[in-house]
């Protein structure tokens, strides 16, 4: 019995210090992963995959041009068909010109060489018949002189677009003998200033070429 006893020691006690040696043998080997990085997955998950951030494409806005040239205001007139008359002599040396005279054939077409408000449609004895238009900030008049008729339904008050048939040209009023002109002014005036009240004037030719 004696033997027996210590053969059942003897086994019991080999098994449990197996047991002990393969629980110790695990947790080495799990800290031995963890020290090299790897964390212990749980059954039947996978890490999270790294988000990937999207980022909109960048719209370029598209360059506004912007020119200050105004409108040749005579159709099919170009600027090398120009040259300046400011100042130049009338009436014998009593006065100067003070404007741009386009020659082209009586009822070519006349345009709005800038954008702006008709301040008045007016009959004059030197001019003939007259356009004045108002620029949108009230600072400038643009004059045109001698026209041959106006356009349809054109009034006093009408918005008008730069290039917009205003009339033809025409020799009404004092026009020269020598050909048709339109007779083209700007003066420079106050808002609040009547389209008859006196402005100072600038020459159209370097302003028409962007000056």
């Amino acid at each position: 019995m004696r033997a027996l006893d210590r053969l059942l020691t003897i086994v019991i006690t080999a098994t449990l210090t197996s047991a002990a040696w393969i629980v110790a043998g695990s947790t080495l080997i799990d800290w031995a992963r963890m020290g090299a990085g790897t964390t212990p997955q749980a059954p039947g998950l996978s890490p999270t995959a790294p988000r990937k951030l999207v980022r909109e494409p960048e719209r370029s806005a598209q360059p506004v041009q912007k020119s200050n040239r105004l409108v040749v205001p005579v159709a099919g007139v170009t600027l090398q068909n120009l040259a300046s008359t400011f100042s130049q002599p009338r009436a014998g040396g009593a006065r100067v010109h003070e404007a741009l005279d386009i020659m082209a054939p009586a009822g070519t077409p006349i345009v709005a060489a800038a954008s702006g408000r008709i301040e008045k449609l007016f009959l004059s004895e030197d001019g003939g018949k007259t356009i004045y238009i108002r620029s949108s900030d009230g600072r400038i008049i643009y004059y045109y002189a001698h026209l041959q008729d106006y356009r349809p339904g054109l009034a006093d008050g009408q918005l008008i677009r730069a290039g917009e048939r205003l009339g033809s040209v025409g020799s009404t009023g004092n026009a020269g003998p020598s050909g048709p002109p339109l007779h083209f002014a700007i003066m420079r005036t106050a808002p609040e200033a009547k389209w008859w009240e006196p402005s100072t004037p600038l020459d159209p030719f370097p302003l028409l070429r962007g000056r």
